[in-house]
């Protein structure tokens, strides 16, 4: 039962975490079309943040998955 409240609770957080990445990584850069010039911008440290978020999502909807899923002794 535990197991599966766990779970539960690390797939939420892989949702939120999955969203925050995706929305940083959207914010990261942007662009200005000028007289026909194209001028984008990047934020590299935001952009490394978003990575890490999406990466950490993964890794806990896996053990989220992992735990709602394995068969109780």
């Amino acid at each position: 039962m535990m197991k599966t409240v766990i779970g539960i609770i690390l797939i939420a957080g892989a949702i939120v975490l999955g969203y925050m990445g995706i929305t940083g990584l959207q914010e990261s850069s942007g662009s200005v079309k000028f007289l026909g010039i194209v001028i984008k911008a990047e934020d590299k440290g935001a952009k490394e943040t978003a990575y890490v978020e999406i990466g950490a999502a993964l890794v806990a909807l896996a053990g989220g998955i992992y735990l709602v899923g394995a068969k109780k002794k």
